[in-house]
């Protein structure tokens, strides 16, 4: 076994998911759910971002490819996505639990993507995944996507301990400091994906 990529891999993933990062997000989305609700959206979210991260690391090449899409146009996309939720966040105008379960289920979105599963998440498998040059370093790559998810998995599983001890209260003040930075993160994500379109037309030139 290839230690020396599994442990690249699984730092840089890792680092980039963020799962102590996570936290107040998913408190502050899934606070006023029971918690069976939030632990099965925690479930649901993990589950979700593994599946996305497995399959652009399978064929996500070869679909931008086909779509004629760029990397920072899908980090454009997920950009916009996080400014609407920062938006009902820092308003309070998030829907409630019970509403949740019928159109729009916070742990597919923005949770399990583009949060867990986010464009620089699918950048940094797309390049390992490229490095790999044998079936053994494939495998590799697998467990290390494995194991991080396993991570947040657990952060998110504890995550109710948090929401005992900040009381109602606590998860407002929480909701309004996600919203704030997920607004500065979605803005740095628009900001990378317009200087990436710049760069690479600038080349062109």
């Amino acid at each position: 076994m290839n230690l020396k990529l599994f442990g690249e891999f699984f730092v840089t993933l890792l680092v980039i998911v963020d799962p102590p990062g996570m936290v107040p997000v998913f408190l502050a989305l899934t606070g006023a759910m029971q918690a069976k609700a939030r632990n099965r959206a925690g479930t649901q979210a993990v589950l979700l971002a593994l599946g996305v991260i497995v399959g652009f690391a399978v064929a996500g090449q070869t679909l931008l490819d086909y779509l004629h899409v760029q990397l920072p146009a899908l980090q454009a996309a997920g950009g916009l996505l996080l400014v609407l939720v920062a938006l009902q966040l820092l308003t309070g105008k998030t829907d409630e639990p019970a509403d949740q379960a019928g159109t729009s289920n916070v742990a597919l979105v923005p949770i399990g993507t583009p949060l867990l599963a986010g464009p620089g998440a699918i950048v940094a498998t797309m390049l390992f995944v490229q490095r790999a040059e044998s079936a053994d370093e494939y495998l590799v790559l697998a467990a290390a996507i494995l194991a991080v998810m396993a991570c947040v998995w657990l952060v998110l599983r504890f995550s109710g301990l948090i929401v005992r001890l900040l009381r109602p209260a606590g998860i407002e003040v929480l909701t309004r400091i996600a919203g704030l930075l997920l607004a500065a993160i979605a803005v740095q994500l628009i900001a990378d994906a317009v200087f990436a379109f710049v760069r690479s037309y600038a080349g062109m030139v």
